[in-house]
Formats: structure tokens, sequence, C-alpha cells
């Protein structure tokens, strides 16, 4: 059985070093926002290349309270796709703010910015443009529509899949005004539990996100804005600094199987790259009009699938509320029921890499 997934291997490659951390963590006797906490957040800005990183508790609280900071809330408008994780919705709806969806490019999977355009009224407060599956959205014509003149709109950058890509020559979650990032366990950088981050160079909104993820102090138990609790904990920070080390060499793991799958693949629709950055591969995603039946033919012979995302957004019974109507959003919605991600992850051997290409091209 070949899994879509082994955080096994993973572990056990690296398992000395985080031993060493989570034993620094217990005798240090400090568990929420300390030392690891502040020193994860430098090394992280550091790499992304930014000047703050805040540690949150999860990515949709990342979402959430970057959300709060730019100042959205009822009455205003966010805009972003159909085609991406639940949290991304269930952000800025936790605000009072109403979703915008525009559908994505036929080739990329990513915003179709000219249906963005068409899209921003006078209550637009936020993009949230999303990295999908580990490739940047084209970020340059969408920092011009938001930043024009005759528009004062923040870009929230949506990194969850997207550690370590880059746009242009620089990362993703550097070029927003803010950006938010996932450390669940799957993703390219992933803790062992929930945990996320919020990413500026603006020092202002740095400020408001740090009030706001521990209640709204600047000194204990005075609450100058209204707050959360939402905190990235002492171990899984010092689980990330480990791991943060290794993202570059298990980010080009990730290329290298990509690589070998478009080389050898045929049956199936391939993903596309773009020319404007590097990808990191969170997923390696193929199309099929028979997708359901390529599911069940590699199950057949031991491979796992996943499909993300089953079901677009606004066809969801949760978000009928957003106005929207089955054929609203067509080529999101054709994705759905065409795209499957092979397994990739850095440890997958390249001999099952070509023994799924193999098992793909058997499917006729």
């Amino acid at each position: 059985m070949i899994p879509f997934f082994d955080l096994t291997k993973q572990y056990e490659s690296i398992q000395s070093e985080l031993d060493d951390a989570a034993l620094r963590v217990m005798k240090s006797g400090w568990y929420i926002l300390g030392n690891e906490v502040k020193a994860f957040e430098k090394e992280f800005a550091d790499y992304v290349g930014v000047k703050h990183a805040l540690g949150v508790g999860s990515g949709t609280e990342a979402l959430h309270i970057a959300l709060l900071a730019l100042g959205v809330g009822a009455g205003d408008e966010v805009i972003t796709v159909p085609n991406t994780a639940v949290a991304t919705v269930a952000a800025i709806e936790l605000t009072g703010a109403r979703a915008v969806l525009v559908d994505v490019c036929d080739d990329t999977m990513l915003m179709n910015v000219e249906q963005l355009e068409r899209a921003t009224t006078s209550r637009t407060k936020a993009i949230i443009p999303v990295h999908l599956f580990g490739q940047s959205a084209d970020l340059d014509p969408i920092m011009k529509l938001a930043h024009s003149a005759s528009r004062n709109i923040f870009v929230l950058e949506d990194c969850a899949q997207a550690h370590g890509a880059t746009y242009r020559g620089k990362r993703v979650g550097s070029v927003g005004d803010i950006a938010a990032f996932s450390f669940y366990p799957t993703k390219n950088l992933g803790a062992y539990g929930d945990g996320g981050a919020i990413v500026t160079d603006n020092a202002e909104l740095a400020q408001r996100v740090d009030l706001l993820r521990q209640y709204g102090w600047r000194e204990r138990y005075t609450s100058d804005i209204k707050g959360m609790n939402s905190r990235l904990d002492e171990m899984q920070a010092a689980i990330l600094r480990v791991k943060l080390r290794h993202l570059d060499d298990w980010n080009k793991a990730r290329r290298e199987r990509a690589a070998l799958y478009t080389e050898l693949v045929r049956t199936v629709t391939l993903p596309r790259e773009m020319s404007y950055g590097e990808p990191v591969y969170h997923l390696y995603v193929v199309q099929s009009p028979r997708r359901d039946e390529l599911v069940v033919h590699l199950k057949a012979r031991g491979i796992g699938t996943m499909i993300q995302y089953p079901h677009t957004i606004h066809l969801q019974p949760a978000y009928t509320n957003l106005g929207y109507r089955e054929g609203s959003l067509p080529v999101s919605e054709r994705l759905a029921r065409e795209i499957v991600s092979l397994p990739l992850y850095p440890e997958l051997s390249l001999d099952d890499v070509r023994s799924i290409a193999q098992a793909v091209n058997e499917f006729e």
C-alpha cells in the first residue's frame, strides 16, 4: 500500500532534534508565549522576508485575526475564491463581513483577476488570494487593483498551502499587506497539533494582531481592546523551529517528485507551473472527467488519493446565504468534480512515484 501521506517517516528523520526541542520546553517550565515562540516568530519572519511574525492557534484563527486587524467587520465585503478550504470563508464570516466569491482560471486553478475587478464595490475591504496547492496566485495585478488610487483595499495572502513558495523572487506572505499561515500537521511546515502565524511588514498591524491574539492585553489582565485567546504554544513553536531548518530541503524533494510525475504521467491533465514563481507542491493535483473511476482504479492497486476539495464553498449547505447557485462559478465547480491529488511528500520514494505514474497511465 502506498499511502496518500505519511508523517512517520518525517518524524523518524529528525527524531533526535525533536526530542531535544521537546525536552528543552519541558525543562523550561514555560509553555505559552515564551522564548520558543519569540524565537520561532523571529526565524519565521526572516524566512518569509518580513519584519513581523506572530504565532496564533490555527490557520483559521490567523485569517480571522488578520481580518480583524485590518478593521474588517459588519457591512464590509471580502473577496476570495470558492475552491479553497472552508476556513477561508469561515474566517470572513466570523468578522461579520460578507464573503464575495470569484471564479478561478481554468489553467491555474487560482484567482481570476478579471472577475476580481468586476466583483469589487465600494464595500470591498479586503481581498484574500489563496496560494492553492503550493503555487502562488498572480499577486502583481491583484496588488495593483487593490492599491489603485480609486480604491483602498487590503490584500491578505492565504499561505496555508504554500510555505516557501515564491512570487517573482519573493516568498509568498511578503507581498500583500498581511498574510496568514497554517501549521496543520500535513502542511509543508506542519506542527504536531494546530498552529498558525500572521506575518506583515506593517508595525501597526503587527501590534494590533498581538493585542487581538491575547484578550487585547498590553498589560496582563487589562484589555485595551476586545481580543481573544489564540496563542501558539511553546511546544509547537519548538517543533516548528526544528522543522523550519529542513523546509527548503523538503520543498526541493517535493518539486523533484512532482517533476517526475509530470515527466511520466500521460492520461490525465497535469498541474501547470506559472513562470512568475516557484511552487512547493503541497499537493500534486491532476484532473480527469472520470475522476471517481480513477480513484477506484488506484485504490484497487493499493494507492491512496485525496480530493481537495470535493465541494465548492458556495454550494455547501452552510453557505447558501452567500446567494450563489449551481453554475455561478463554473470553473471551480468543474474542478470539484475532476480533481484528485496523487501521493506526494518528501519521503515518498522515487520508485513509488514511478509505480503510481504507471498505475495512472493504465487508466484508459
